[in-house]
């Protein structure tokens, strides 16, 4: 089976989680005896591969999408995307709907991911398909934290989080938050999506916060920043359900995390679960974790059940299902 791989041509200049995920298949499919490519604009012969399976729903996508069609190759689109009836007015909804309705599968990281887009976009519910989202198995493997306390010359208890700056991220509001707790540093890690509200987070942090940039995925340091660290907050207005969270998990870090999306259908009872437009909710679950003292989540093990070397495997009998259509 040869699948090409394909997203929008401005993905990587800065990536999250969708970038992550796409670059984890890419990894993984291999094994399970899938031949996965990377779309070449430059040459990209199409017609060598049985499959396009191309990642995100940004605006524009749908050109590509709707190319690939008239070529008359099975498409299968990862959406990570969550929209409901009252956030649908935020995005270009007519184009989504067009680019998913190309496809012959969607893939969604829940199962209430799949519900949600198909009851607002109005396409037929078995058109998606969940997979869930993984962690890389070297998170499970406790790096010490004090590589990145001693590379940055932190030494004092700090809430981390971790993804690219940006409003969607929520950053600002975490900050004004963290000055409930001003005993406490705000840690950030990411690329600036969005260098105006950068600055706007930086102004309102002031010595509290500590901006560090972005950190490479698979580096020694990020992983350490997560066994460092006494909470991981990830107050976004909406998460899918955030891969660093997942990463966090895996550590073995307490997470205070967004209750919009699919949060619960991963963490359970693991994690507080924050209203992400109400200051006082997100610094009250912090301090709820600080006043329970930190403890491994109990169900780490449950997690590594889902690392991306399994999680590949359930997209096998998803393009299986196309091929012999």
């Amino acid at each position: 089976m040869n699948i090409l791989f394909a997203t929008y041509p401005m993905a990587f200049h800065t990536p999250g989680g969708g970038e992550v995920q796409l670059q984890a298949y890419l990894k993984h499919l291999p094994v399970h005896g899938v031949n996965v490519e990377l779309f070449n604009q430059w040459d990209p012969q199409f017609k060598r591969f049985d499959l396009v399976h191309f990642f995100s729903c940004v605006g524009g996508s749908v050109h590509f999408c709707n190319f690939v069609k008239q070529l008359g190759l099975p498409l299968v689109i990862s959406s990570s995307l969550w929209i409901t009836e009252d956030t649908k007015h935020l995005y270009p909804i007519s184009e989504i709907a067009q680019q998913l309705s190309l496809a012959d599968a969607v893939i969604a990281n829940s199962n209430l991911e799949c519900d949600s887009l198909a009851s607002v976009l109005q396409l037929p519910r078995e058109k998606f398909f969940t997979v869930l989202n993984g962690v890389d198995d070297e998170f499970y493997e406790r790096v010490t934290p004090e590589l990145f306390r001693i590379h940055f010359n932190i030494s004092t208890q700090f809430v981390l989080n971790v993804g690219n700056i940006e409003p969607r991220k929520n950053q600002l509001n975490l900050i004004r938050a963290m000055k409930l707790v001003p005993d406490m540093k705000l840690v950030l890690i990411g690329h600036a999506r969005d260098e105006n509200y950068l600055n706007l987070c930086i102004e309102e942090g002031g010595n509290q916060v500590i901006y560090l940039g972005p950190l490479p995925h698979d580096s020694d340091l990020l992983k350490s920043a997560y066994s460092a660290c006494t909470i991981f907050c990830l107050p976004s207005t909406l998460e899918t359900p955030g891969l660093a969270a997942l990463e966090a998990h895996a550590v073995g870090v307490p997470i205070a995390i967004t209750e919009v999306g699919p949060t619960a259908e991963y963490f359970a009872e693991s994690a507080k679960y924050l209203n992400p437009m109400d200051i006082d909710d997100i610094a009250n679950k912090i301090l709820e974790i600080l006043n329970a003292g930190k403890k491994i989540p109990d169900n780490i093990d449950k997690f590594h059940k889902y690392s991306w070397g399994v999680i590949a495997g359930d997209l096998i009998p998803i393009y299986q299902s196309l091929l012999h259509k």
